[in-house]
C-alpha cells in the first residue's frame, strides 16, 4: 500500500497534513460517540427509561445530515484549516453541556447539538484532496477516513476505563468532559500546524455559496430530486421522536411545526439551487468547465449502502450475536459486544485498502467489486443461525465488513476528482447520504427480523451496483479558473 513519495511514517509535507487531519477526524468521532459506552451508567444517574435512551441515540445523528451539507459549503468558502479548527472548538461546548447535564432534557439538547461535530469528516476530504495527487488521493482519503473513523471504537474501549480511573458517581462526567477538552486544545494545535494548500497552489472557491453549481438544466432537476431524501430523513427522525411513534419527546403540535419547518427549508434550498444556477446557465458552459451531476448522485447512493449499512449494522450487531448464540452457545452480552465490534475494527485496514485498490486498478471497477461483495456478505449474514459456529459467523461478518469499509474508501477516492472548488459540498452531500442510509436501515430493522434486515440491505446493494455502472471513470483533467482569469488543469486520472 505504498506509492511514489508516499511514506506513511513521514511527518513532513503532505504526510504531516494527512496525519494532523486524520487525528482531527479521530477526535471528532471520539466526541460524537463518547456517550455510547457509558450510556447505561448515564441512564442510571439520571433515572432514564429505555425510551429515553433510544431518544438520545436518535438525537445523536439527527443534526449530522444538515450539518454535513452546511460544513461542505463552509469548507469550500473558508478553507479546511479555519473550518476544522472552529468545529473542534465549538464542538467542545455541547460536549461539556452533556457531561454536566442534570436532567434528561438538558442531556437531550446537548446530544442533539453534538451531532454537528459528526460533520467534521467532510472537512478533511477537501484538505486531503488539496494535498495529494490523483494517483495517491484514494489511499490518502482511505487512511484519513479509516483511521479517523476508528475514534468511535477508541471511545468505546477507553472511556469506560477513564471513567473508572476518575472514580465515583461522576466518573462518567469527567471522562466525557475530558474528550471536550482534548477537542478544544487540538483546535489550536490544528490551526497552527496545517495550511489549506501546498505552497504555491491556489485554493479554488465556488463563485457563489448556498448550493452547488451544475452544468445543465437537466442536472439542476436531478440535483433537486437528490436533495429530497435528505429532508425526508429529517422528517422521519422527527416522527421517531414524536408521540405518534411512542418516543414522546415531541408533542404532536411541536412535531407538526418541525415537519413544516423542514419542508420550508427544502423549498428554500430548491430556491437557492435555481437562483444560484439560473444566471450561470444562461450562457453556454465550455466543455472543460462542465461536470456531470450523475457522478455525485451515484456516489450518494454508493455511500448510502456502504457507510449507511455500516452505521446500522454496527448499532445492532452486538444484540444480534447475543440473541443468536446466548442460548445455544452461552455467550454473554460482553462477549457479544466484542464480537459485534469486529465489524468496525476492520475499518482501520479496509478503508485505506479500498482507496489504494481504486488508485491502482480503477475507481469504477473497484467500487463495483466492493458493492457486489457487500451484497454477498449481507446475504450470507442473513443465513446465520444458532447452529452456526461462532468463529465462522464472525469470519463471515468480518469479510462482509471488509467490502463495506473498502467501498467507503472507494467512494471517497472519487469525490475529490469531480470538481475541485466544490469538493467540500460534494463530500458533504455524499456523507449526508451515509447518514440517511443509517437512519433508514435502522428504521426498517424496527419492523422486520434480523435475517430479513440483512436480505433487504443485500437487495438494495444490488440496485446500487446497477447505478454504479453509470458512473464515469475519472480521467484526463478538470479545469479551474485562477483569479487572473487563466485556467489551471488539474489531473484526475
Amino acid at each position: 500500500m505504498t506509492a511514489q513519495n508516499f511514506n506513511l511514517f513521514s511527518f513532513t509535507g503532505k504526510m504531516k497534513i494527512l496525519h494532523s487531519t486524520w487525528i482531527a477526524f479521530f477526535i471528532t468521532f471520539v466526541v460524537w460517540f463518547n456517550h455510547a459506552p457509558l450510556m447505561m451508567v448515564i441512564a442510571e444517574t439520571l433515572g432514564m427509561d429505555k425510551a429515553q435512551i433510544k431518544t438520545i441515540l436518535i438525537l445523536n445523528v439527527a443534526l449530522t445530515i444538515p450539518a454535513r451539507i452546511a460544513i461542505g459549503i463552509l469548507v469550500d468558502k473558508f478553507g479546511p484549516k479555519r473550518t476544522y479548527s472552529t468545529l473542534l472548538a465549538l464542538g467542545s461546548i455541547p460536549c461539556f453541556m452533556f457531561a454536566f447535564a442534570e436532567s434528561f432534557e438538558q442531556l437531550a439538547l446537548a446530544r442533539f447539538l453534538s451531532g454537528f461535530i459528526g460533520a467534521g469528516f467532510v472537512i478533511g476530504i477537501r484538505m486531503v484532496g488539496e494535498w495529494f495527487p490523483a494517483k495517491q488521493v484514494g489511499i490518502a482519503e482511505g487512511i484519513y477516513g479509516g483511521w479517523g473513523n476508528f475514534g468511535s471504537a477508541a471511545a468505546a474501549g477507553l472511556l469506560p476505563v477513564l471513567a473508572l480511573w476518575f472514580g465515583g458517581a461522576d466518573g462518567w462526567r469527567y471522562a466525557i468532559a475530558s474528550t471536550g477538552l482534548i477537542s478544544l486544545l487540538y483546535s489550536v494545535v490544528y490551526f497552527f500546524s496545517v495550511s489549506d494548500t501546498p505552497k504555491g497552489s491556489t485554493y479554488f472557491k465556488p463563485k457563489k455559496s448556498g448550493a452547488m453549481e451544475i452544468s445543465s438544466y437537466g442536472d439542476m432537476i436531478f440535483y433537486i430530486i437528490m436533495t429530497l431524501p435528505l429532508y425526508a430523513t429529517l422528517s422521519l427522525l422527527t416522527w421517531k421522536l414524536s408521540s405518534s411513534a411512542g418516543a414522546n419527546l415531541l408533542t404532536m403540535p411541536i412535531a407538526i411545526a418541525i415537519h413544516v419547518g423542514i419542508w420550508l427549508m427544502y423549498a428554500y434550498n430548491v430556491y437557492k439551487i435555481i437562483h444560484l444556477n439560473y444566471e450561470h446557465l444562461q450562457q453556454p458552459i465550455e466543455e472543460i468547465h462542465r461536470y456531470k451531476f450523475k457522478q455525485v448522485a451515484v456516489l450518494d447512493l454508493a455511500y448510502f449502502i456502504t457507510f449507511g449499512s455500516e452505521l446500522a449494522v454496527v448499532s445492532m450487531l452486538p444484540l444480534f450475536f447475543f440473541d443468536t448464540f446466548h442460548v445455544s452457545q452461552d455467550i454473554t452480552m460482553v462477549q457479544a459486544g466484542l464480537l459485534g465490534g469486529s465489524f468496525a475494527f476492520i475499518n482501520l485496514v479496509a478503508r485505506p485498502m479500498g482507496g489504494w485498490l481504486s488508485d491502482k486498478f480503477g475507481r469504477k471497477l473497484s467500487l463495483s467489486v466492493f458493492v457486489l461483495g457487500l451484497a454477498a456478505g449481507y446475504f450470507g449474514m442473513s443465513q446465520i443461525t444458532s447452529e452456526w459456529s461462532i468463529a465462522i459467523a464472525v469470519l463471515l461478518t468480518m469479510s462482509c465488513s471488509f467490502f463495506v469499509s473498502a467501498g467507503c474508501g472507494a467512494v471517497y477516492a472519487i469525490v475529490p476528482l469531480i470538481k475541485r472548488r466544490m469538493t467540500g459540498q460534494i463530500a458533504g452531500m455524499v456523507g449526508a447520504y451515509g447518514n440517511v442510509g443509517g437512519v433508514l436501515f435502522l428504521t426498517i430493522l424496527s419492523f422486520v427480523s434480523s435475517s430479513l434486515f440483512f436480505i433487504i440491505i443485500a437487495g438494495v446493494a444490488l440496485v446500487v451496483l446497477l447505478a454504479v455502472q453509470f458512473i464515469d471513470e475519472p480521467k484526463g483533467h478538470m479545469a479551474e479558473v485562477l483569479e487572473d482569469g487563466s485556467v489551471e488543469m488539474i489531473e484526475v486520472g
